[in-house]
């Protein structure tokens, strides 16, 4: 069982290509995201993560690793505080908040830091039910 708590941590980059297939899949197609010469002349100077392929770290690790398969993801918030660049390393954290054992629901707090600064860039709150673990 996952205690009140429970820290789990989880290290990725996304590659251009990943940004293209969000693109694609998502079907947004912002220049911001998709072409250097166009983010050149933004605030951030070079194209930037799609915000919610950067928070889908959260389904990937809450299905698969923490607290893993048989999760259902019941609910996530995310606040993007900065922006966050293909090829660069990621450290995902989550701590377990709550818990209501009756329900097998645990509240996980989600954040993103940057690698190499520690800045954190994207953070907020899964909620998650899964009866093995809670």
């Amino acid at each position: 069982m996952i205690e009140l708590g429970t820290t789990h941590q989880h290290t990725f980059s996304f590659t251009q290509e990943d940004v293209n297939l969000f693109a694609k899949v998502s079907g947004d197609n912002n220049p911001l995201h998709l072409d250097a010469e166009f983010a050149a002349t933004t605030q951030f100077k070079r194209p930037i993560i799609h915000g919610a392929l950067a928070s889908s770290v959260f389904s990937r690790v809450m299905g698969t690793e923490f607290p893993g398969f048989g999760s259902v993801y019941l609910k996530q918030t995310a606040e993007f505080k900065r922006p966050m660049f293909v090829d660069t390393v990621y450290n995902a954290v989550f701590k377990v908040i709550t818990i209501n054992a009756d329900k097998h629901i645990a509240e996980i707090s989600c954040e993103i830091f940057d690698a190499e600064t520690g800045k954190k860039t994207t953070e907020g709150v899964a909620t998650v039910m899964n009866k093995e673990h809670f």
